[in-house]
């Protein structure tokens, strides 16, 4: 039996919603749904880890959301974080035991595409150094191409998350085996670099069919599809839902 991918649960859209009614007060003790009650059940659920993104924007989690959910006993907190002075100082304060650099732009809604590490190679490694540094598990939000995991393991990342929304976008159409074609690729040489391979953005309830088909992940990270599909079944349902294929590692 292979070896069974693990589940990080991002929370952000519980704080989207908790932000569309609560913005500007997020701390008032009528503010729901709570990031922090979501995680819980998330956990509840199977989740291996839980994910955030402290945008610079502040559009759904929020400093105390991230500090709250850090105290839980257990908890194995990923930061998502721009790659920032400020960002880079609050999270070797807070010493989650990853972090996961991404860009970040206000305009869009959520990540558009991979952080951008060729072009950037010696304000990323200087990012990548302070984290580890502190003790903090790294890892690089990127596209499969080549170039971009080659500066990734060059600026001294261990880890690399596959932006997957390409092919989640092309989901049901006929460029869909070409952008998994392209994520196949970047996993075998991801791997061949010695990286650790992690997978995120767009995966759902249908498409992870075929992204379990993808060669040496370690880990999936998956937000939207299952805070929706909790409306409907409950966090841990939702959860266990998801998590159940990756736990058959197939």
């Amino acid at each position: 039996m292979s070896r069974p991918i693990l589940l990080g649960v991002n929370i952000d859209h519980a704080a989207t919603l908790r932000q569309a009614r609560y913005r500007g007060i997020h701390a008032s003790p009528h503010a729901e749904p709570s990031p922090l009650a979501f995680t819980r059940e998330a956990l509840a659920g199977g989740a291996d880890g839980i994910t955030v993104h402290l945008r610079e924007d502040r559009r759904h989690i929020q400093e105390d959301d991230v500090l709250a959910i850090a105290r839980l006993p257990g908890v194995r907190l990923n930061l998502e974080m721009a790659c920032t002075p400020w960002m880079t100082d609050f999270a070797r304060r807070l010493r989650p035991a990853a972090v996961c650099l991404v860009p970040e732009s206000r305009e869009e809604i959520t990540t558009e595409g991979g952080l951008e590490v060729a072009g950037q190679r010696e304000r990323v490694a200087a990012t990548v150094a302070a984290l580890r540094d502190a003790g903090i598990e790294v890892s690089l939000f990127i596209g499969p191409e080549a170039a971009q995991l080659d500066a990734a393991h060059a600026v001294g990342a261990p880890v690399v998350e596959l932006h997957t929304g390409a092919f989640a976008n092309a989901w049901l159409s006929l460029a869909a085996d070409d952008e998994l074609a392209r994520l196949r690729a970047g996993c075998e040489h991801a791997h061949r670099l010695g990286l650790v391979v992690n997978a995120g953005h767009g995966i759902n309830y249908d498409n992870i069919r075929a992204i379990l088909t993808l060669p040496h992940l370690h880990e999936l990270n998956i937000g939207h599809a299952i805070v929706a599909r909790a409306l409907f079944t409950g966090v841990r349902a939702a959860v266990a839902e998801m998590k159940a294929p990756l736990r058959a590692g197939a």
